[in-house]
Order: structure tokens, then C-alpha cells, then sequence
């Protein structure tokens, strides 16, 4: 089911937000992996994966496909506390960063406020009783 209110008012800026980190995390991920993936394969890999879960986050709420965005929201979150998490019991697993080492440390934290905020954004705009009410 399509629902345009995902990419009105401030959608438009998470969906741009969402836009810019699927760019970084594709570039960022696909340069690592063709020129020094024997470095740090697993970091590589996660980096990818963020690559994947901005472009399908973003294209979903672009479109504004509520439960493929819901999901992909979600494997974000817990992808960047299960990371996060990981990078600081075990550094020596990262020896590179990923998008979500240290909870995206690396980018602002942006990459932990992210999904929250998408969840948050796709509750207010679900057309049941909004977080205000």
C-alpha cells in the first residue's frame, strides 16, 4: 500500500538525509571493498549492508511503501546497535570503520538518530493517532 505522507513536510528532508548517507555508504563501501577487502572484510561487508538498508529506506519512503520502509528502519536500528555494540566489545573485529562502528560515531551519530527518527516519522504519519495526540 502507497502512502504519500511519508515524502510531504519533513519526510522530504529524511528522505533527502536517507539519500545522502545510501550515496556516502555506496561509495564508501564499494571503493573499500574493490581496493583493500583482505584489510578488513567483515567492516566491508557491514558498510555494504548499510549501503543497502539507506537505498531500500530511502526508495520506500520516497514511494512511500509504509512496511518496507518499517522494515528497513528497523534492520538499520538494530543493525547499528548490534555493530556499534560489536566495535566496542571487540575492536580488533574492525580494524576499519563501518558506517556504524561506534554507533556511527564516524558520522555525528547521524546513523543512530536515523532510524529512530524514521520510526518516528512513519508513526506520525500513519493516519492513526499521531505521537502529539
Amino acid at each position: 500500500m502507497v502512502d504519500a505522507r511519508t515524502r510531504t513536510g519533513p519526510g522530504r528532508l529524511l528522505i533527502a538525509v536517507y539519500a545522502v548517507f545510501a550515496l556516502a555508504a555506496t561509495a564508501r563501501s564499494a571503493v573499500q571493498i574493490v581496493t583493500r577487502f583482505d584489510r578488513a572484510p567483515l567492516a566491508y561487508l557491514l558498510s555494504a549492508l548499510a549501503a543497502v538498508v539507506y537505498i531500500v529506506a530511502t526508495v520506500a519512503l520516497a514511494r512511500g511503501s509504509r512496511r518496507v520502509a518499517l522494515v528497513a528502519c528497523t534492520v538499520e536500528l538494530v543493525g547499528v546497535l548490534a555493530v556499534g555494540t560489536a566495535s566496542l566489545i571487540a575492536p580488533e573485529a574492525f580494524p576499519d570503520a563501518t558506517v556504524w562502528s561506534t554507533f556511527g560515531g564516524g558520522y555525528g551519530f547521524v546513523p543512530l538518530g536515523l532510524p529512530i527518527l524514521g520510526l518516528l516519522w512513519l508513526r506520525r504519519t500513519r493516519g492513526g493517532p499521531s505521537l502529539t495526540a
